[in-house]
C-alpha cells in the first residue's frame, strides 16, 4: 500500500500531498530524502531507504527541472509495489497540465490522483496475474532441457573419464594444462570427485607470463653474487674506502639548511639533557589561503573542445540561430559528451570511479529538461551544474569550530575527547601532534593518550611528540585493552583540568574483524566528542572502500543501538599529490563527513584547513 505522496518545489514549498494518508508517515523519510539524497548529488539513485524509529520506507523520485518540481512516493519496504514508476510518472504528466506558478493550493488535483492510482494498481494487477500465467509452461520447457543436458553431461563424463585414463593427453580435455601453460576454469566430475582446475592431483598455478623456472633465477643468483678479485701488487698499500656522504642539495641562491637532526642531546656523561619547547611558528590552520583570481575562459573552451559529439556537423545559420534562440530543452544526448569529459576529467584528479559516475548521473538528472540560455554552451552549462555540486558536497553542513566546542565543553566541567583512527602507515600520531601544536597556540591545555598498544614503537612515538611540545602524556605500555586506557586517560584529565584529550589509536585495516570489534569498544565505551578518520590523500578507489567499510564495522559491532560513526576526516600527505585532490571528494561523498584538517607537511605547523573553492577549481581544471 503506497503510503504518502507529495509534489513541492526546490525551494521546500509543498502544493500537494494525498490527504488520505497524511498522518501515516511514522520519522521522517521526506526530510532525511532531502537531506542525505537530493542535496549531496545522489538524486540519480534509483530509489532511498528510510530506516526510522518503528519505520522502514523505501522513497522514490522524479524531477521536472525546468520548473523545479519534485514528486516523491513513500511506500513500506516491505510491500515492493510495481506500480510505483508508473503512477509518478502519470501524476507529474498530469500535474503539469494544471500547473500555475502563482497558485499554492491543488485541493481539486485529489480525484485526479485517486483515478491514476486505481489505474496504476489496476495494471499492476493485470501484469501480476500475466507472470503467473505464464510460469508453468517456463518450467515445463526447463524441465525438458534440464533432461537433454543431463543426458548430454553424461555423455561428456563418460569421455573425460576415458582421457583421463590415457594420462591427459589430449588438447580439448577439462581441467588440464593448456599448451601455452594457462588452465581453464571448467569444474570436471571423475570419480564421483571434484577437481577445480587441477589434474592427476596437481594444483595448477600458472601465470599469465607462464611457468615460473626456480633453477634461472638461483643461476641468476649465483652470478650476480660472486665478488670480483682484485690483484694488488706486494709493495702497493691498499687504502681503505672512504665513507661517502650525501651532500645537502642546494636550491638557487638559498641559505644553507640546518641539520634536520631531532633526536635526543646527550651529555658528556652520556646522560640525556631535558628538551624545552620551542616556539615552532604560527600554525597554518590560522592562515588564510588566496586564491590567485585567474581567467577560466581558457578551461571552458578546453571543455567545449573535449566535448564536442561525433556527430554531423550542423550549419553555420543553423548553430548561430541556436546560440541565439536558445535550445528548447536539454535532452540526455545533448549532456552526455560534456559528462563523459567531466567524467574523465575528476578521474584523473584522482576521484574513485564509481563516485566520478553517480556525479554525472546526478548532474544529468537536475540539468534534463531545462532550457538552454541565449549564447550558453551545453559544456559551460554542464561545468557550472557539477562546479555548483561539487561546492555543495565539500561545504560542512555542520560547525567544525573545535575551538568553540572544546570552550563549551569546558564550561561542562569535563575534557574534550577526539580519537583518531585509520589504517595502517597514514600518519596518525604524527598529525595528532599537529593538532596539538595546533590547540596550544589557542592556549588550550592538552593531554595525549597512548592508545595504540598493538605496534612496536608508537609509544615510543608519541612519547617524543609529547616532550618535545612539552605536554603530558598517559600511557600504560603495550598489550593493554585499549578502551581501558583510554577511559583511564580521560579520568586523569579530568583530575588534572586538561581540557583536551587527543587518543592515538592503533592502525588497521578495515577487514580486520578483531581490530575493528577492540576500536569500536573504544568509542562506544568512552563515547568521545569527536571521531576523526585519518586518511591518504594519496589514495584513489581505494577511499571509497575504506572510509565505507570503517562507517559499516563501527556500525555492525557497536555494543549501543545508537551506533557512533565517523564525524570527520583528516586528509594527510596533501604536499605530495600536486593537483590530484580527488581523494577529498571521494571521502566526503561516500561519508558524509567533513574535512576538518589537512597535513601539508612534515613539521609541526603544517597543518591546515580545507579551502573548498581552492578543491573545486583544481578539480575543474
Amino acid at each position: 500500500m503506497l503510503e504518502q505522496l507529495l509534489i513541492f518545489t526546490r525551494g521546500g514549498l509543498i502544493l500537494w500531498s494525498c490527504k488520505e494518508l497524511i498522518n501515516a508517515l511514522k520519522g521522517s523519510p521526506i526530510d532525511n530524502l532531502i537531506q542525505s539524497c537530493l542535496l549531496e548529488e545522489r538524486s540519480s539513485a534509483a530509489s532511498y531507504n528510510y530506516d526510522g524509529p518503528g519505520a522502514a520506507y523505501t522513497l522514490k523520485w522524479t524531477f521536472h527541472n525546468e520548473l523545479g518540481l519534485v514528486f516523491v512516493a513513500v511506500y513500506q519496504r516491505i510491500l515492493h509495489l510495481l506500480y510505483v514508476d508508473e503512477l509518478l510518472a502519470m501524476v507529474k504528466r498530469e500535474f503539469l497540465e494544471i500547473y500555475d506558478p502563482k497558485r499554492t493550493v491543488y485541493n481539486d488535483f485529489d480525484e485526479t490522483f485517486r483515478q491514476l492510482r486505481k489505474e496504476a494498481e489496476a495494471r499492476a494487477e493485470e501484469l501480476k496475474k500475466s507472470k503467473q500465467v505464464s510460469k508453468p509452461l517456463s518450467n515445463g520447457k526447463k524441465q525438458g532441457k534440464v533432461q537433454k543436458t543431463g543426458f548430454e553431461g553424461g555423455n561428456m563424463k563418460k569421455s573425460e573419464g576415458a582421457l583421463a585414463n590415457d594420462g591427459g593427453d589430449g588438447d580439448n580435455r577439462k581441467g588440464g594444462k593448456l599448451e601455452n601453460g594457462h588452465s581453464n576454469d571448467n569444474h570436471v566430475d571423475i570419480g564421483g570427485s571434484k577437481v577445480n582446475g587441477t589434474v592427476n592431483g596437481v594444483e595448477n598455478t600458472s601465470s599469465n607470463g607462464g611457468a615460473f623456472d626456480v633453477n634461472k633465477l638461483q643461476k641468476l643468483r649465483t652470478k650476480g653474487g660472486k665478488k670480483t678479485e682484485t690483484v694488488v701488487s706486494k709493495g702497493s698499500k691498499v687504502e681503505p674506502k672512504k665513507k661517502v656522504t650525501k651532500k645537502n642539495r642546494v636550491w638557487d641562491d638559498s641559505p644553507r639548511q640546518e641539520k634536520l637532526d631531532f633526536t635526543d642531546s646527550v651529555g658528556e656523561n652520556g646522560d640525556h639533557i631535558e628538551v624545552v619547547s620551542a616556539d615552532h611558528g604560527e600554525s597554518m590552520m590560522d592562515k588564510e589561503e588566496i586564491l590567485s583570481s585567474e581567467s577560466e575562459s581558457e578551461e571552458d573552451e578546453e571543455v567545449g573542445k573535449d566535448s564536442k559529439p561525433e556527430t554531423k556537423k550542423k550549419g553555420w545559420f543553423s548553430s548561430m540561430f541556436q546560440s541565439i534562440a536558445g535550445k528548447a530543452n536539454l535532452e540526455k544526448s545533448d549532456l552526455e559528451p560534456a559528462l563523459k569529459a567531466l567524467k574523465d576529467r575528476l578521474m584523473t584528479k584522482n576521484v574513485a570511479e564509481e563516485i566520478a559516475e553517480k556525479l554525472c548521473e546526478s548532474v544529468a538528472a537536475s540539468l534534463e529538461g531545462k532550457k538552454l540560455a541565449s549564447f550558453t554552451r551545453v559544456s559551460s552549462t554542464v561545468q557550472a551544474a557539477m562546479e555548483e555540486a561539487l561546492v555543495r558536497i565539500l561545504t560542512p553542513r555542520r560547525s567544525i569550530d573545535i575551538l568553540r566546542d572544546v570552550h563549551v565543553a569546558k564550561e561542562q566541567g569535563k575534557p574534550y575527547v577526539v580519537v583518531f583512527v585509520g589504517v595502517n602507515g597514514v600518519g596518525k600520531s604524527t598529525n595528532l601532534a599537529k593538532v596539538a601544536y595546533w590547540l596550544q597556540q589557542h592556549k588550550v591545555s592538552v593531554m595525549m593518550a597512548a592508545c595504540d598498544t598493538f605496534r612496536s614503537g608508537a609509544v615510543e612515538q608519541l612519547r617524543t611528540h609529547a616532550r618535545r611540545l612539552q605536554i603530558p602524556i598517559f600511557e600504560k605500555g603495550y598489550e593493554k585493552d585499549p578502551a581501558i586506557v583510554a577511559k583511564e586517560a580521560i579520568q586523569e584529565a579530568t583530575r588534572n583540568g586538561s581540557d583536551v584529550v587527543l587518543v592515538d589509536t592503533a592502525g588497521r585495516m578495515q577487514d580486520n574483524e578483531p581490530l575493528m570489534r577492540a576500536l569500536s569498544k573504544l568509542i562506544s565505551l568512552n563515547k568521545p566528542d569527536l571521531v576523526l578518520f585519518v586518511g591518504e590523500a594519496l589514495v584513489g578507489n581505494d577511499a571509497v572502500d575504506q572510509l565505507s567499510k570503517f562507517d559499516q564495522k563501527l556500525a555492525d559491532l557497536s555494543s549501543s543501538p545508537s551506533a557512533r560513526l565517523i564525524d570527520g576526516i583528516l586528509l594527510t600527505k596533501f604536499d605530495t599529490i600536486d593537483d590530484k585532490v580527488g581523494a577529498a571528494l571521494s571521502m566526503v561523498y561516500i561519508s558524509g563527513a567533513p574535512v576538518m584538517f589537512v597535513g601539508c607537511g612534515q613539521s609541526y605547523t603544517d597543518l591546515k584547513k580545507l579551502n573548498v573553492k581552492s578543491i573545486v577549481k583544481t578539480l575543474l581544471k
